[in-house]
């Protein structure tokens, strides 16, 4: 599978490009979001003219009453601001909306993290409503709030 934004390609991680993902989770910047994964083979790579530049991971609920998606990415410190975290978002939202026939999406990030609500607003997700003492951060072990937001298809930007 190969889904290609407007400037950014998400693609299977392939060998040897663990260790690049494990350093960029490690940036401080990313770090205070995003504690390393155990596996970042179930993830696709956030390439930028050939450079992984970070990884995005969905999930799908497959019960029919229930069905939705839910989503999360990082990018390398170097590469926020620009836009290409909001281009990941919107190319994985609309194959999970068109190919996968998803009709609602979620996102959490954590509510301090207004960087991120800020990109994934302009993909079209709403906040649906903090969930108190949500994740645990790993650098601190301090439980910390989360911001739960939606998508519905018809909203997608």
């Amino acid at each position: 599978m190969e889904l290609r934004g407007a400037e950014v390609v998400l693609r299977p991680v392939a060998v040897g490009e663990e260790e690049v993902l494990d350093r960029i989770v490690r940036e401080p910047e990313v770090a205070a979001w995003w504690s390393p994964p155990d596996d970042f083979g179930r993830m696709l790579a956030v390439v930028l003219k050939g450079e992984v530049i970070g990884a995005i991971q969905y999930q799908e609920e497959t019960d029919p009453e229930f069905r939705h998606a839910g989503l999360d990415v990082f990018l390398s410190a170097r590469h926020h601001g620009k836009g290409l975290g909001t281009d990941a978002v919107r190319t994985l939202a609309r194959w999970l909306v068109h190919d996968r026939g998803h009709h609602r999406l979620t996102i959490d990030p954590a509510e301090a993290n207004t960087a991120a609500i800020r990109s994934y607003r302009k993909v079209g997700f709403k906040p649906v409503g903090i969930m108190r003492s949500y994740w645990r951060d790993h650098r601190t072990g301090i439980w910390r709030d989360g911001l739960l937001m939606d998508l519905l298809a018809e909203e997608l930007t």
